[in-house]
């Protein structure tokens, strides 16, 4: 796959990393660790739905996926944040 294409894979829902990514892409620093971890489910549901090139269906998601989600958003925010 060509470097340029790399934005256009496709997303699943075990694709934890990339999705978290895509959210702190979209929202910045605009949710801190405190706040991502407040955000509901079902709100992240939403958001992640919306995601360009997201294949996953809402009745696939889980507890434990958006948990991980909310995880690796944060590690992502403390990354570019440091």
């Amino acid at each position: 796959m060509p470097f340029e294409d790399f934005d256009n894979h496709p997303i699943h829902w075990n694709d934890h990393e990339d999705i978290a990514m895509k959210l702190y892409e979209r929202f910045g620093d605009e949710f801190d660790t405190s706040k991502i971890y407040r955000i509901r489910f079902t709100e992240l549901l939403d958001w992640i739905l919306e995601i360009p090139n997201f294949m996953g269906k809402r009745e696939d998601s889980n507890e434990a996926h958006l948990e991980q989600i909310q995880a690796k958003w944060v590690y992502e925010w403390r990354d570019n944040n440091k």
